[in-house]
């Protein structure tokens, strides 16, 4: 920074060391200036020169001296004068760079990596690593910690299918209790309706309702609800079907605690004359085909690639391989028309269902001729549950799949349905059933996975009258966020999946719905029993 003062004393030019940049230059005029003034000017110019050099510093070393106008000079130096510069574009650039260059590298082997981002930062005070090291550190860590969550996911699916899959302690012994009941107490024996309400059974003026299950407690709990929902309860007939083993401990409960006004009748699949290998030679092949039960009941992780599937896929899989999809109470529904011969109109409902409403509006839903009244799936406000299609069922890879079905055809919900029996007679549903379970068995399962549904769909093609969603709402036992307020509107609650509310992972907010009316029964009080 270099001042010179004109010969004349009129003029005073402040100009950059290389001597090619006039910085600044001050008239005085001769007549009228005086030493008083010169000393004042000189003295805040004294005070202005430091800032004015390190600000032609900063604009020399980013290169101003190449720009010719003084416009530009300035378009430079504003912001810098004015304390806005920012270089967080170009850090942001070359740590970019560098995370690239890691990217398509190699981890160093004998990179130690910390174990919390507290021991990071701490080993970047001490070390003084470089970017680079930063780097391989931060997606060492990553990767670790992404294989580490992987495997808890999978550990947590693997025990949560264990889990649904197994019977609790509490039902297990409510089952030996009520077993034992039935051979020491006559009570218990008697029969199931008595001899005076037989002709109810089959009395088409009734409303009649047919459960399928095992589950002693779940079938309380749905015939109760759908009691205490009714209006007409005097008008309610339940045809509960159970396996040989269950069946005295089902007989008992229901002989001991009456659900009247309803009447209640309970048959073991042992007691069905119709019900012979000759009419279900492909469910005693299911049952008993040494492949299938292997693939049912054994271990379904090992050997399995978890490095080749996600969380989601290896969950789907798990409940595929569910024991209860080879139960011949799975399949029973099928068989209906044969098993009530007398009856032309009944309700189905599945055991983890629980009734919230008057359901004889059922009964008067003209079908239009079709067999099937059910709530389809594929269109809904939860996209997760009402986004089900034939593609979500099937794998269209096979060519018989392709050929015969359409991915985007709309599927629907087994678990509560109205079935037309004088329809369904006049139709060969049983026999297309049975002719695509032998079709999947011959394929070695690779036609679909997931139970008695698939081929149902199937069976069923032309015969489905959809119903309003409101009075069938599925995925309490998978949709961790389904609505409450949608649930209380809802006749009929579905608790659809693993996460059934007599299970210990049973979603919290949705088993009330369930529990209350467990608990209005009183089958814990009465028999003694801790269910979770």
């Amino acid at each position: 920074m270099q001042l010179h003062f004109s010969a004349s004393m009129r003029s005073i030019t402040i100009s950059s060391n290389n001597g090619f940049i006039d910085l600044m230059k001050i008239k005085v005029a001769a007549c009228h200036i005086s030493y008083r003034t010169l000393f004042h000017t000189i003295l805040i110019l004294a005070f202005l020169l430091p800032f004015v050099f390190i600000l032609t510093a900063v604009v020399t070393l980013e290169g101003v001296n190449n720009c010719s106008s003084f416009d530009c000079f300035g378009r430079r130096l504003g912001p810098r004068f004015l304390g806005r510069v920012d270089d967080s574009g170009r850090l942001a650039r070359d740590f970019y760079k560098i995370l690239n260059e890691v990217n398509t590298r190699e981890i160093p082997a004998d990179l130690k990596l910390p174990d919390s981002f507290n021991q990071l930062v701490s080993d970047m005070k001490n070390n003084q690593y470089n970017a680079r090291t930063f780097a391989f550190m931060l997606r060492g860590m990553m990767e670790k910690f992404e294989k580490e969550i992987r495997e808890s996911k999978f550990a947590e699916l693997t025990n949560k299918h264990f889990a649904a899959s197994s019977i609790p302690k509490g039902i297990h012994c409510l089952s030996l209790r009520l077993t034992d009941e039935y051979s020491s107490n006559a009570h218990a024996r008697k029969q199931l309706p008595p001899p005076e309400l037989l002709p109810m059974l089959s009395d088409n003026s009734y409303q009649h309702f047919v459960l399928s299950t095992d589950n002693i407690l779940a079938a309380s709990v749905v015939v109760t609800s759908a009691v205490k929902s009714s209006q007409k309860p005097e008008k309610i007939v339940f045809h509960v079907i159970t396996d040989k083993k269950t069946y005295a401990g089902m007989h008992s409960w229901f002989a001991l605690n009456s659900a009247s006004p309803a009447i209640v009748e309970v048959k073991g699949v042992h007691q069905f004359d119709w019900l012979t290998r000759e009419n279900v030679p492909v469910l005693e092949a299911v049952e008993n085909q040494i492949g299938i039960r292997n693939y049912y009941h054994g271990n379904h992780v090992s050997g399995a690639n978890l490095a080749d599937t996600n969380p989601y896929k290896f969950a789907s899989k798990l409940q595929a391989r569910s024991p209860k999809y080879i139960s011949i109470l799975n399949h029973l529904r099928i068989y209906i028309p044969e098993l009530y011969p007398n009856l032309e109109k009944v309700v189905f409902l599945d055991d983890d269902v629980v009734v919230q409403r008057d359901l004889s509006p059922l009964w008067e839903i003209d079908l239009n001729g079709k067999v099937n009244g059910a709530v389809e799936t594929c269109r809904g406000e939860d996209k997760w549950v009402m986004s089900k299609h034939f593609r979500n069922y099937f794998n269209f890879s096979h060519p018989l799949i392709a050929a015969h079905l359409d991915p985007e055809e709309c599927a629907w919900a087994y678990g509560m349905n109205v079935f037309d029996l004088r329809a369904w007679r006049t139709t060969n549903i049983r026999e297309t059933y049975h002719s695509w379970l032998r079709e999947n068995l011959k394929s070695n399962l690779t036609m679909w996975k997931l139970g008695t549904l698939p081929p149902a769909l199937i069976a069923f093609r032309g015969y489905v009258h959809p119903i309003d969603p409101s009075w069938h709402m599925l995925g309490l036992g998978y949709q961790n966020k389904t609505n409450i307020e949608s649930v209380k509107k809802a006749a009929v609650i579905h608790y659809n999946g693993q996460s059934k509310p007599w299970l210990e992972i049973g979603f919290e907010h949705l088993r009330p719905f369930w529990r209350n009316v467990a608990a209005g029964v009183g089958i814990f009080f009465k028999m003694n029993i801790k269910l979770v």
